[in-house]
């Protein structure tokens, strides 16, 4: 815990794949996790909270229809781009900061301390840009494991990623099939209406 607090970078496993997390309210622990990874910073990484409650604490606009959907889907193995009108988090929302990602993932005991404790973090996959998802701790990248001050081993992973669904628009459309398939992930966004 004290890690994120001092912004450093740390590899948690998640529901899906291990994750690579700082803390989000500051830029350079996001820059950090991006420079490790390689990722292009044009591209989005997630705001992962430990509840729905929390997650609006940390963007407070979250009301109405983006609401709902949030807490009908979350927590699951969903991540959910969501209007960002205040433009929070600008370091994490990539090139569109009228956008925001968020989680709520199902965790293992120790990982969901770690968050409840630091609030929210960032979070990307532990890989490298482009590279294999890592189910197991020993497949996240060397480089990436010895930059940070905590790699938790929470065992083998089912190796999918979230979800990712867009719910910006007037339909919802999923950017990304992983642990739900897309028709499936739709017919939960019909649901709540």
């Amino acid at each position: 815990m004290s890690a994120i607090r001092r912004g450093l970078p740390v590899v948690l496993p998640f529901d899906g794949v291990y994750g690579l997390c700082s803390s989000p309210y500051r830029q350079e622990p996001t820059a950090r996790i991006y420079r490790l990874k390689g990722r292009d910073p044009a591209k989005p990484a997630a705001l992962i909270a430990s509840d729905v409650d929390m997650l609006f604490e940390c963007v407070p606009e979250l009301r109405g229809r983006a609401g709902v959907l949030a807490r009908a889907l979350l927590p699951g193995p969903y991540t959910l781009i969501l209007p960002n009108p205040a433009r929070r988090y600008p370091w994490l929302t990539g090139a569109d900061g009228s956008k925001i990602g968020v989680r709520v993932p199902l965790l293992q005991e120790t990982s969901n301390s770690i968050v409840e404790r630091a609030g929210c973090l960032v979070a990307t996959s532990a890989n490298l840009a482009g590279g294999p998802e890592p189910r197991r701790l020993e497949d996240v990248p060397d480089d990436i494991r010895s930059a940070c001050l905590v790699a938790l081993d929470g065992g083998e992973l089912p190796g999918l990623p979230s979800t990712v669904i867009d719910l910006t628009g007037g339909e919802p459309v999923v950017l990304r099939e992983g642990a739900v398939p897309a028709a499936e992930a739709l017919a939960a966004v019909a649901r709540t209406g």
